[in-house]
């Protein structure tokens, strides 16, 4: 397996203590922040809006990754990059206009991605994925922490990874987010996965730091 980047998911840290477990992912072999906005409407719950997001970037010394799980993310993207989001990740199911809002989140200087549901075939990024940095696949249905994992996901990267292959789009990154964790995550690897999001996983043990080294040890052991 290729290294990958691991990315706790802020949703599922300690919100009377975010300095502390900013501070634990900063000293970490953690690699991003992975941070949910939910407006309520897209997906039943409301999470984290701009002024949160520039609070935390102001803890945060590893890169943002945002998804947007919201309606209408394009009257937003500009206002979340000055905000702090270093890759902002949008909905195939919330942009009618998707070309349009990838190129609205490079000009930014951001790094783009999609995000899609688990109901959704990767087929459908067929004419975007040139002017993707990211793809996000929804492993759990979008909305709500500690959901338990769906194994349709592995292979729709398997089928996605083939796709950005044929084209030597290696630098597309594909990203799994939820359900996530030790049990599951060589096999997203394998399945060519290179971006992991743990929420509950890491911040739900007695030792993230210790949780985060194990998998990023997943690489290393298979190496040996």
């Amino acid at each position: 397996m290729k290294p990958y980047l691991l990315a706790p998911s802020v949703l599922a840290a300690n919100f009377a203590h975010l300095a502390a477990d900013f501070a634990m992912v900063n000293q970490s072999e953690a690699d991003w922040f992975h941070v949910d906005v939910m407006d309520g409407r897209f997906v039943p719950n409301i999470s984290f809006g701009m002024f949160i997001i520039e609070a935390m970037k102001k803890l945060a010394t590893k890169p943002l990754d945002v998804h947007l799980m919201i309606v209408e993310p394009e009257k937003y993207i500009e206002a979340f990059r000055a905000a702090g989001a270093d890759v902002i990740t949008v909905h195939y199911e919330a942009c009618p206009h998707l070309h349009r809002t990838l190129q609205q989140i490079r000009a930014t200087g951001a790094k783009a991605g999609v995000a899609l549901n688990p109901h959704t075939p990767v087929r459908v990024l067929e004419d975007v994925l040139e002017n993707l940095d990211l793809v996000c696949l929804m492993s759990v249905n979008p909305g709500f922490g500690g959901q338990k994992f769906i194994y349709q996901t592995i292979p729709k990267v398997r089928a996605l990874r083939a796709m950005l292959e044929e084209r030597n789009l290696d630098n597309v990154l594909i990203e799994i987010d939820g359900g996530v964790g030790l049990h599951n995550a060589e096999a997203l690897l394998q399945a060519g996965a290179n971006v992991l999001v743990a929420g509950s996983s890491v911040f739900g043990t007695k030792n993230p730091t210790q949780t985060i080294q194990k998998f990023k040890n997943l690489v290393k052991e298979s190496q040996i």
